[in-house]
């Protein structure tokens, strides 16, 4: 073969097959060195939160007389925790509630209309015979229509009594702190004797936390971003606990990176209806990356 054939075979081949034959290459090379961890399962740090904490207070002023409850105890939902000194709202929700259950009114006017219909038939019988003058009868009805009329604001008194009722109940009610969800209380910051000021720097009196379900944050790389999706099933070990894993499922996922770490936040729901794990422990998290 000539030294120069080679050489003219290879100017006259298409430039697109040679291109194709380098990006083949290329890409195979670039599958070659891949990493695994598309299928495989990652472990993560992670931080078991509480699923929320919440300083509890009185919207409006007054004495601190009772708190029932104290830093470490269990609490159920709508619990009375503590209450401000109420004996005045008290004594005008028990007014308001006698006045709404007063009968008296109502059954005067009833009774009232009751005799004015039968003077009234009796009369109007008696001016249809002409054995009446005509006024008798006019005046007889008007009687009848006033006891109607009678009966109709006794009603109406008893309505606004009830909703006055209600009115300083809802007062009551606000002078009294109940536990907005289940959990333990975290600390407390006033004591029976202190003043309550809404606004003030001062103004939570207990702070509570709800344990279940547990939160878990944990903090992900780059790489991991669009194959972590919610209710993905999670197993958490927690530092206190090395040897016990529990179930948890992802309900949160951030949608931004931070561009200066290149990391992203999960948050997983870790049930923890016996309040076994307590909150604020570092853990590991395990997920099945897909």
């Amino acid at each position: 073969m000539e030294p120069g054939f080679g050489l003219a075979c290879a100017r006259h081949r298409k430039p697109g097959g040679l291109r194709r034959s380098i990006a083949a290459a290329v890409w195979g090379s670039l599958f070659a060195i891949a990493p695994a961890w598309s299928n495989a399962t990652d472990s993560y740090d992670c931080l078991i939160e509480p699923a929320q904490t919440v300083e509890l207070g009185t919207p409006v002023g007054g004495l601190l007389e009772h708190v029932m409850v104290k830093r470490g105890d269990k609490i159920t939902r709508n619990e009375v925790l503590a209450n401000l000194e109420s004996h005045v709202e008290q004594t005008a929700a028990e007014l308001a509630h006698y006045k709404s259950q007063l009968n008296g009114p109502t059954e005067l006017a009833q009774s009232k209309i009751e005799f004015s219909q039968r003077k009234f038939e009796r009369r109007h019988d008696l001016a249809q015979a002409q054995l009446m003058a005509k006024q008798d009868s006019d005046d007889a009805e008007s009687e009848l229509r006033q006891a109607q009329a009678e009966l109709t604001e006794a009603k109406e008194n008893r309505e606004v009594a009830r909703l006055d009722y209600l009115h300083e109940m809802s007062q009551l009610n606000l002078r009294t702190i109940r536990s907005p969800f289940d959990g333990v209380v975290v600390d407390q910051m006033m004591w029976p004797g202190e003043i309550v000021e809404p606004g003030a720097t001062k103004h939570a009196v207990l702070k509570v936390a709800q344990l279940n379900p547990l939160r878990v944050r944990a903090v992900l790389p780059l790489r991991a971003f669009g194959t972590t999706h919610l209710g993905m099933a999670a197993s958490v070990v927690s530092e206190i606990e090395p040897g016990t894993p529990y179930a948890a499922k992802v309900s949160s996922v951030d949608r931004i990176v931070d561009a200066a770490s290149g990391t992203f936040v999960v948050f997983m729901d870790l049930p923890n209806p016996k309040l076994e794990l307590p909150a604020g422990v570092k853990c590991k998290v395990t997920l099945r990356v897909k």
